[in-house]
């Protein structure tokens, strides 16, 4: 069993930075995948970035590539997202993830999410 609280979202303006945070509890955090996503209003619920269960994989979608970084650290069981240069596409609802298998996009454990605004 995992838990998954993150935190770290807020309102910026666009161009700025944020960085949220997934802390997880149980231990056997470091034996999954971890990914965030991301929900709209109105839109469906969209990958963003995953991270190996090692931390030498990372994939991300298109729209964040370059801007963004997923990094984890095991010992202290959180999963990070680093968002740089936001735009006010990048507003959203974002939720952390924790899935057996990198890549695969199946997730078993979800966070509550953590609201991301970002303004013109």
């Amino acid at each position: 069993q995992v838990q998954l609280v993150e935190s770290g979202g807020g309102l910026v303006q666009a161009g700025g930075s944020l960085r949220l945070s997934c802390a997880a509890s149980g231990r056997t955090f470091s034996r999954y995948a971890m990914a965030w996503l991301r929900q709209a209003p109105g839109k469906e619920r969209e990958f963003v970035a995953a991270v190996h269960w090692n931390g030498a994989y990372t994939d991300y979608a298109d729209s964040v590539k370059g801007r963004f970084t997923i990094t984890r650290d095991n010992a202290e069981n959180t999963v990070y997202l680093q968002m740089n240069s936001l735009k006010p596409e990048d507003t959203a609802v974002y939720v952390c993830a924790a899935g057996p298998l990198f890549g695969n996009h199946e997730y078993d454990y979800w966070g509550q999410g953590t609201q991301v605004t970002v303004s013109s």
